[in-house]
Parts: structure tokens; C-alpha cells; sequence
């Protein structure tokens, strides 16, 4: 009998079974993720396990109300209101895997954070998304889904003009700066990188599928498997973003996952594929007849529609993440819904009618896909509960069907005061959660805006 019975559902068991299987691991990374999705913990020797297993690991509270730098932001509430007390951090049951290609031997543990009675830590973006998952089991509802993972491979040292360039092939040192897009051949010079990716994806149990030479120079996607689970689909994310940028780096490459990195080119989004199940597994979104959308995905697209605006912070959520949008861009900049058209916001794959899927497009590759996924499926339950019509499907040019009528914010600063305002997005992330990431927002949006960039100094230092 553990001296706390672990709330998330972990066993020491587990932890056992992988020190007998590994005994050449001799360190962990113990990883919880806050507002942002960055990755914060702890690395442990090997000998500590155990007893995290049994009694948690003890974090202080202020580790889920940091800004993007790392800096308190006290708005949150969870710094001095809290007197920077420690909670508990538990592992999350299935997550303890073994490294690829680190020196020493190390695994790595994904955590939630809890209150030292057991109950979950309201501001941990997990347990926001677990939240909406559990309302949608108690409805007899059970969602599945993937994300899309686009990102770019630079060089680590900007080019003789400053500016960043692409990475130069691992293989043989050759440079494109052009446009590679879906070309087979230019894939190939990355392929030792891309190699050890899908080793350490393997290892972590995470199925990562097709690779694609992506529309910018240096930019790649890698799609991962659909799964049954949209918790499971979030954790595949996260840890492939630190494989990519570990596996990167160990080959002498800069991995970018910010949502707009060179001006000229295209951005990168995290598109998320998601559908809807009952309890025998039949995928509710099927039609009965082929291209007759039933009303269950077509009142998800109307919630989704509804909700955009007031949730846009969540999908793009830094100053960066808004040079994404563009029109003709692949980004979409109106709360559009189609078939099979890539310029719409809310697009239904072609495909086999079995898969039928929202693909939600908006968000960045820089967004949190705990809280991506928390407001999505908010916003299909906000649908349903209102029976609210999507509209007429977009045809064609998406961008040339912008509508007035649901609006989304035109920057940051909207897209912050819109999410600050929005009963709905306090009731999708949860109260606390909701204060703690949009206070972590507003602090950042001061801390960018009292920063001036170079191109003032460009354009006004010798002109007004």
C-alpha cells in the first residue's frame, strides 16, 4: 500500500517492470506541460523512480504560471496568492518510455499536476482537456483523433544577409532554397535525421506515419495515427515535438516549430483531425448516404463556426502565430467549412466514408494541443446542445468567402480581449485555466509590445 494512492491511476508496477527491462537507463526526464505546452520538470536518476511512483513528486505551483520566458506572471494567481506552495505531480499511466539515441541512457515520464489531496490541478492544461472528455463520456460520447505536425529544419547559423536559412541536407551537405513541395527526392537528404525520428517515435510506442517535403524551403510535416483516445493523440504530440528538435539537434539542425518563421513563405499549422464514436466504437460522424452529412457533424461544424472567434487565442497564441494568416496561404482566415477544399477554416476529407472527420485547421504548430483539442471539442458539444447550423458549405475559393457575419479577430491584441470576454472559452477550459492562460497571454502581449523592433528603428528613426 503506497503512502498516496496515486489520483492519476499510475502504478508502481509499471515503473518495476521498465528499471528490469532497461537496466542500462540511468536517468528520466520528468515532463509536465504548462499554458504555453513547453516542457517543465525535472531530470531524476534512476534510483528515484520508484519512489515518484509511489508519493508523486513534490512541484511548486508556480511552474503552470509562467510566460513563455520562464518569468511569474503574478495575474495568474498561482504564484504569491498561492505563496508558492508545492503540489504533487503523478506520473501519467503508460507514458514511461525509453529515450532514443541519448547519451547516457535516459527515459522519460509525461506528469499531471494535482493538489496534495488528490484532487487535479484545475490550471494543468491535461486536465482541462480530460475535463471535456469526461463530459462527452457521460453524454455516451468518445472522441478520437490525430494531429498534423508541419515545423521547419534550419540551419543554426542565420546567412550572410542575417536572416534565417534553410538547413543544409544531413546527408551530403547540399542547400535548397527553394520550394520543395511533396518532392520525393529532397526528402532523401534528410533521411538519417528522419530515420532516427521514427526510432524514437517507435520507442515511445507513437505511431508516426507519412513525411511530406511541406510548401516553404526547409519545411516538413509529419502526420501521426488516429487515435481512439484524443489525450493519447495530445501526448503523441507533444513528445514528437521534443524528438524532432532532440533529433535535429544531434545532427548539427535547428528545428522551428514557430508558426511563421520566414516572412516570404508559408507558415506551419497543427491541423487536428478529430471525430466522434459511441461506446460500441461506430464513428458517429459516418453518413448514411454518401455526401448526405448527418446532424451530428454538421451541428459539431456550426458550434466550431460559432466559437471561433472568442476561442482564436487558443490556436494562435503568440505575436508570431498571427503573420500565419494570409489569404491564399493555406491558413485559414474565416470560420469556413467545406469538403475536400484545403482553403476552408473546418474541411471534411475526402475519403472513405468509415473515416468521415472534422479536420480543424486554424491552429498553429506553436499552439498547446491539450488546450487546442479542449476548446475543439467544447465547440462540437456547444453545437450539439444548440442544434446551431453550420450555413451553406464553401466552395471553391475559400478566401474569396470571407463572412462578416462570425468574424474572427484581426490580431493578437483582438484575439486577447475576445478569449478574456468569452463565457464560452471560461466554460471550455475551466475557470482557472482560463484566468491562468489568459493572464500568461496578457503578460506577453505587454512584454512584445514594449519591445521595439528594428524595422521602427527602419523606417522612423531618420524619417518623422
Amino acid at each position: 500500500m503506497t503512502a498516496h494512492p496515486s489520483p492519476s491511476g499510475s502504478l508502481v508496477a509499471e515503473a518495476e517492470a521498465f528499471l528490469e527491462a532497461h537496466p542500462e537507463i540511468e536517468a528520466f526526464d520528468i515532463v509536465l506541460h504548462d499554458s504555453n505546452g513547453i516542457a517543465r520538470g525535472k531530470v531524476i536518476r534512476r534510483r528515484e523512480l520508484l519512489s515518484l511512483y509511489n508519493d508523486g513528486r513534490h512541484l511548486p505551483i508556480s511552474i503552470l504560471g509562467l510566460d513563455i520566458c520562464g518569468e511569474d506572471v503574478e495575474e495568474t494567481g498561482l504564484i504569491w496568492e498561492q505563496g508558492d506552495g508545492d503540489l504533487r505531480a503523478w506520473p501519467i499511466p503508460g507514458t514511461l518510455v525509453p529515450v532514443h539515441n541519448s547519451t547516457p541512457p535516459r527515459g522519460e515520464l509525461l506528469m499531471s499536476l494535482y493538489h496534495l489531496d488528490g484532487t487535479p490541478m484545475p490550471s494543468d492544461p491535461r486536465h482541462a482537456l480530460q475535463r471535456q472528455v469526461d463530459a462527452l463520456a457521460a453524454q455516451g460520447f468518445f472522441p478520437a483523433g490525430a494531429f498534423e505536425l508541419e515545423f521547419f529544419l534550419l540551419d543554426p547559423a542565420r546567412g550572410p544577409d542575417g536572416r534565417l536559412r534553410p538547413a543544409a541536407d544531413v546527408l551530403d551537405g547540399r542547400r535548397s532554397t527553394r520550394t520543395e513541395v511533396y518532392s520525393v527526392d529532397h526528402l532523401h537528404g534528410m533521411l538519417p535525421l528522419f530515420a532516427d525520428v521514427y526510432a524514437a517515435a517507435e520507442k515511445c510506442g507513437i505511431v508516426a506515419e507519412t513525411l511530406i517535403s511541406e510548401y516553404a524551403p526547409g519545411q516538413y510535416e509529419l502526420t501521426l495515427h488516429h487515435r481512439p483516445d484524443v489525450l493519447q493523440a495530445a501526448d503523441d504530440l507533444m513528445r514528437l515535438k521534443r524528438i524532432v528538435r532532440a533529433q535535429a539537434r544531434a545532427h548539427g539542425v535547428t528545428a522551428c516549430f514557430m508558426a511563421k518563421p520566414m516572412a516570404e513563405h508559408a507558415g506551419s499549422g497543427m491541423h487536428f483531425h478529430v471525430s466522434m464514436q459511441d461506446a460500441q466504437g461506430t464513428n458517429l460522424f459516418v453518413e448514411a448516404e454518401e455526401g448526405i452529412w448527418n446532424d451530428r457533424l454538421l451541428h459539431a461544424l456550426g458550434g466550431l463556426r460559432a466559437t471561433m472567434g472568442e476561442s482564436m487565442l487558443v490556436f494562435a497564441p503568440h505575436a508570431n502565430s498571427w503573420r500565419r494568416f494570409a489569404d491564399q496561404s493555406y491558413a485559414p482566415v474565416s470560420p469556413t467549412w467545406g469538403v475536400n477544399n484545403r482553403s476552408v477554416a473546418l474541411r471534411i476529407p475526402a475519403g472513405d466514408p468509415r473515416a468521415r472527420r472534422i479536420e480543424h485547421r486554424p491552429a498553429g504548430v506553436d499552439a498547446n494541443p491539450y488546450l487546442v483539442a479542449t476548446t475543439v471539442l467544447a465547440g462540437m458539444r456547444h453545437g450539439w446542445a444548440g442544434k446551431i447550423d453550420p450555413g451553406p458549405e464553401t466552395r471553391g475559393n475559400g478566401y474569396e468567402s470571407i463572412t462578416s457575419a462570425l468574424p474572427i479577430p484581426a490580431d493578437w491584441r483582438q484575439a486577447l480581449e475576445a478569449a478574456k470576454a468569452s463565457d464560452f472559452l471560461k466554460e471550455a477550459l475551466g475557470a482557472d485555466m482560463h484566468r491562468t492562460f489568459t493572464a500568461v497571454k496578457q503578460a506577453e502581449y505587454r512584454r512584445v509590445m514594449r519591445t521595439i523592433p528594428e524595422i521602427e528603428y527602419d523606417l522612423y528613426l531618420h524619417s518623422v
